[in-house]
């Protein structure tokens, strides 16, 4: 049986990662890129399709575990009748040949260890082929190859590595499971304890500077360095999640591929950046949006992979169970393709934010935005799938509208403040033209809410983002009505869904959980609104769903008590750390954006 969501960490490099359960195993696990075919995959299924496990071979009576302060280095210890041991897991920042070192260390007594390795790729469908020599077993199949390297004595049988041994007080054994291309020759090993030395240095180095000085910066920083942890360096991409197919109900069918970059995601990511002190971290993801959205407007993808990739093909596994027995396994994403106009407010609005912000130009910038707009002229009107990816077909979503509204304001922003060309007058017409067709459609006054779409009465939690994105001020009546009927009907335990799967078009079974990032937005409205005390209170709910290591899912069941949707979840590790500044400095991400 799967581990909760929540009993697992993140470790990784900048170039892959992995999944540690609080039982010493490593079940989930993408090499050498986040969406790589060299994956186990384990916690989709069972470990017959890939895991690597470190624990004790007696009856363990308590786990304890934590992240070296200021570090993506993860300590697990476990009690035992016979003594205390502890697991160190992290991944060293090396370069393109990624590792997993993994040091055994005697806390007290003597304590019984177990070592077991079921080496699969390909998300668990090739076994490799296992060849063992002294301290070492060497693992390939296609274009993969592994390592695994420890001194000592190593058994392969049935495809898989055992090692049985005891460690004693201050006693340490590492093992080191390093990838690499199977034509290539075998890389050098690292140093254990050296390498341990100086993935804390690197972490630390990097979380030295932070700025934020609030009250939550524990939190707040554990977020940044999971962002961080999300970050393809070579590229400057920034996954939505390290996992594919964590299903947002359990046993639904509600499993995305979730290690890709979305665009929604970039003026959250550029502007909680560089408030956190992390320029060079937003400038090279502005350098990744712009070569990712470069061509045609009318080829704009509302996702890429962390090259900038644009075929995302959505496959199904069927040799997987799924996590939880959810069914179907995905990898790919099929809503690459769909039609999405708020992604032209979020590029729009990213790229003044940087502009804003100081960060060196781009000579080429301002033409693609231009050629943005005269797309978002010509296309404003049509309907779209919307920000939650619907798969029910297109309508009027009053968010899109809202974003495309956000597009058209940016242009006239930055043409105002920068000396920019452009056809001002005509921009700003259109621009006052989409916020009266916003106002008129996308209202319901018997309500005294924005709704999902045109002509419906439902509610959607995209709408807390009115006075986030400057198109009408918090104190606006329409906007405290709004943030009051999702309150009212969105909200279970105070805590916020998307929108009503029981009665929406959108093309799925219903049933998900709530959508923590859409419950960070109504803290950042109340205390926009002036309404501190429940803000503060909210947020404080919200961290106190954060893992025993600071670690977010995309969404959480109030029912099962428990994370659910791929983990962990970037969008939801941004809101925090934004919500954070808002409730704590008056600069706060929220604050940078425009007002209407």
């Amino acid at each position: 049986m799967a581990l909760p969501l929540e009993d697992y960490a993140l470790i990784g490099d900048t170039y892959s990662a992995a999944l540690v359960g609080k039982d010493g195993s490593i079940d989930w696990l993408c090499w050498p890129r986040f969406d790589s075919d060299a994956c186990f995959a384990a916690l989709l299924g069972d470990e017959r399709h890939g895991r690597w496990r470190i624990a004790p071979t007696v009856a363990v009576r308590s786990v304890r575990r934590r992240y070296v302060p200021e570090t993506l280095v993860l300590e697990t210890d476990f009690e035992t009748a016979e003594g205390t041991v502890r697991v160190t897991d992290f991944m060293p920042p090396r370069g393109q040949t990624p590792d997993i070192v993994r040091i055994v260390r005697g806390l007290r007594g003597r304590v019984s260890m177990r070592m077991e390795a079921a080496l699969r790729f390909g998300y668990g469908d090739r076994t490799p082929w296992l060849r063992s020599t002294f301290c070492c077993v060497s693992a390939k199949a296609g274009p993969d190859a592994t390592l695994l390297r420890t001194r000592m004595p190593m058994h392969v049988a049935d495809g898989s590595v055992s090692s049985d041994f005891t460690v004693a007080e201050h006693e340490q054994v590492p093992f080191i499971l390093t990838w690499f291309r199977s034509h290539e020759r075998p890389p050098r090993s690292v140093e254990a304890f050296c390498a341990l030395e100086e993935t804390c240095a690197f972490w630390r180095r990097w979380a030295g500077r932070c700025t934020y000085e609030g009250p939550w910066r524990d939190v707040v920083l554990r977020s940044l360095i999971t962002l961080k942890a999300l970050t393809y360096s070579p590229t400057g991409g920034i996954v939505a999640a390290p996992t594919t197919s964590l299903p947002e109900k359990p046993g639904g069918t509600r499993n995305w591929d979730y290690r890709y970059c979305w665009l929604r995601d970039a003026t959250l990511t550029l502007l909680t950046l560089l408030q956190a002190g992390y320029t060079d971290e937003a400038l090279a993801w502005r350098d990744w949006l712009l070569r990712a959205v470069a061509g045609e407007p009318e080829e704009l993808q509302i996702m890429y992979g962390v090259a900038g990739e644009r075929r995302l093909t959505e496959l199904e596994l069927p040799w997987l169970p799924g996590y939880a027995d959810s069914r179907p396994v995905r990898i790919g994403n099929a809503a690459v393709s769909q039609v999405q106009l708020d992604v032209f407010g979020e590029v729009m609005d990213c790229l003044h934010q940087a502009r804003r912000a100081g960060l060196p130009p781009d000579d080429e910038s301002w033409d693609l935005q231009r050629h943005l707009l005269h797309y978002i002229e010509r296309s404003w009107q049509q309907p779209d799938e919307g920000l939650w990816e619907v798969r029910g077909g297109r309508r009027h979503f009053t968010h899109s509208k809202i974003m495309a509204w956000v597009a058209v304001d940016r242009a006239v922003k930055s043409a105002e403040s920068y000396g920019l060309e452009g056809p001002l007058d005509a921009w700003r017409a259109l621009r006052a033209r989409i916020h009266a067709e916003v106002c008129e459609l996308g209202f319901d006054a018997r309500r005294n809410a924005f709704v999902q779409a045109y002509g419906s009465r439902e509610l959607d939690a995209s709408l807390l983002m009115v006075p986030l994105v400057g198109f009408l001020p918090p104190e606006d009546p329409r906007v405290r009505g709004t943030v009051e009927a999702i309150q009212r009907e969105l909200c279970h335990d105070g805590l916020v869904h998307r929108y009503d799967t029981r009665s929406a078009e959108d093309g799925l079974p219903p049933g998900e959980g709530i959508f923590l990032a859409c419950s960070f937005w109504l803290a950042d409205d109340l205390a926009l609104m002036g309404r501190q005390g429940e803000a503060r209170a909210l947020f404080e709910r919200l961290l106190g769903l954060c893992n025993d290591v600071g670690l977010l899912a995309e969404e959480y069941d109030v029912e099962q008590r428990r994370l659910v949707g791929n983990f962990p979840q970037a969008f939801s590790h941004l809101a925090l750390i934004s919500t954070a500044q808002t409730l704590s400095r008056a600069d706060s991400p929220i604050q940078q954006r425009p007002r209407q």
